[in-house]
């Protein structure tokens, strides 16, 4: 039979996934570090259980401790499950701009949470750093993670993820990105990568409100780079111990919404429910994509899952309030995405009136661009139609060109809706789109109404 002794025996051995549709302007093969399949869903259960066996040789962890630490999420959720197998209590301290559901997922493992204020410094009485080294020091045989600043964080990732990803990429990896927080992750598979193949790079994902980038390149820790962001589990406003800016390559600094917004296309274009820090690397990615080129094979970390962020990145009214939350059809080419396979109904100069009605009311449509010798030349609507034929009947027979109006605006596929709702009023009704390909759709003001609805 095969199976394991219990859960802990199920952390690791992660999948590499490929990357398509949101790279396919890389040429690089791009390939996703599948961290939610651990059994806390996420890259930190390595370390934490690196970090309660390495305490518990030193005696520095005793039967029936209690387990302190500050942490956002993940860290903790790694930490609970492996004390519910070994027997300790946990007590953690997080920030209030960390997801609801990570602070419940947390409690469901019979954790204690503590929530602490987000905008503090870290020597703070209130920060979570802080209140969590005054707990080890009010808790009876209380023992304190210090992901920070445990090198038993980094030696987890050195001695698992590193050599995963170098035998799953047959050593062919060139270049590795991740989310830096505690820095355990990079620094520790960056130091086993870079000691297989010193010409691997090793791109950091940092975020606007943390130092590590300003850092990197100046050596200057500058307070002025610190505010509240939104960001989850990536991005520090102090440098901890597992940090080494040394095997840091480059840092790439991602804006919370390019964060957030990233986090929802890798469920909807890649199918793959990620968490936030996995959104940023995908992000900054996307922003280094000229790093990249043909034969390079590029592995980024999704840390976490989904779940995670259902209140939040994956919530529309969350995403909407803080300006977030990007129009489905943004452009002029995703505005007629729904139709590109039919043509565009257009009518000759030189035809009758009487046609330009019929084709109206066999296509459901209410305008039609006119063309003459291959060229638009203008457009008729039902309102023209209809104030022709009430000054006279006669004019049913007439020609299209004696009752057209100016050509419509011709767009390009690129234009925003923003612009393209400049372009329409009450005397001109729609424009026309003008594709990569050469053809013309037409976009409506009922178009646009539809898409800011």
């Amino acid at each position: 039979m095969n199976y394991h002794e219990n859960i802990l025996g199920t952390i690791g051995d992660t999948p590499l996934v490929k990357i398509n549709r949101i790279t396919d302007e890389i040429p690089a093969l791009v390939l996703a570090k599948i961290e939610s399949v651990n059994p806390g869903n996420s890259i930190k259960d390595r370390m934490a259980l690196k970090m309660i066996e390495d305490a518990e040789r030193s005696g520095a962890l005793k039967p029936g401790s209690t387990i302190i630490e500050g942490t956002s999420g993940n860290t903790g959720m790694g930490l609970a499950i492996a004390s519910v197998i070994k027997g300790y209590k946990c007590i953690f301290t997080s920030t209030d701009k960390q997801s609801k559901e990570k602070f419940d997922a947390l409690r469901a493992f019979g954790a204690e949470v503590i929530v602490c204020p987000t905008n503090v410094d870290p020597e703070d009485p209130r920060s979570y750093y802080s209140v969590s080294s005054r707990l080890v020091n009010e808790v009876p045989n209380s023992w304190k993670a210090n992901q920070y600043d445990n090198p038993s964080n980094a030696q987890a990732h050195y001695e698992t993820t590193g050599p995963e990803i170098w035998r799953q990429t047959e050593g062919k990896i060139t270049h590795l990105v991740v989310g830096v927080g505690t820095g355990g992750t990079i620094c520790g598979v960056g130091r086993y990568l870079k000691e297989k193949n010193p010409d691997i790079q090793i791109l950091g994902i940092d975020t606007y409100g943390s130092v590590f980038k300003k850092l990197k390149e100046t050596g200057v820790f500058d307070k002025n780079e610190i505010y509240p962001y939104i960001t989850e589990g990536i991005g520090e406003d102090f440098v901890p111990e597992n940090v080494n800016l040394d095997l840091i390559d480059y840092f790439e600094k991602v804006t919370d919404k390019d964060a957030a917004v990233m986090t929802r296309r890798i469920a909807r274009e890649e199918g793959i429910f990620a968490g936030n820090s996995a959104g940023s690397a995908m992000a900054g990615l996307m922003q280094m994509k000229d790093r990249f080129k043909k034969g390079d094979v590029v592995v980024v970390i999704f840390h976490d899952h989904g779940t995670r962020y259902l209140g939040k990145m994956y919530n529309d009214e969350w995403m909407r309030d803080r300006g977030f939350l990007q129009d489905e059809k943004k452009t002029a080419r995703d505005l007629v995405a729904g139709h590109l396979d039919k043509p565009l109904v257009m009518i000759g100069s030189g035809e009758l009136v009487s046609h330009a009605a019929e084709k109206m009311k066999k296509f459901g449509i209410s305008q039609i661009p006119v063309v003459k010798d291959d060229a638009i030349v203008g457009f008729v609507d039902e309102t023209r139609l209809y104030q022709s034929m009430v000054e006279d009947p006669n004019n049913i027979t007439s020609k299209i060109e004696t009752v057209m109006g100016p050509a419509l605006p011709i767009v390009q596929e690129s234009e925003s809706i923003t612009a393209l709702s400049k372009l329409i009023s009450r005397d001109v009704p729609a424009v026309l789109v003008k594709l990569s390909t050469g053809k013309y759709h037409i976009i409506t003001k009922h178009d646009i109404i539809q898409s800011l609805s």
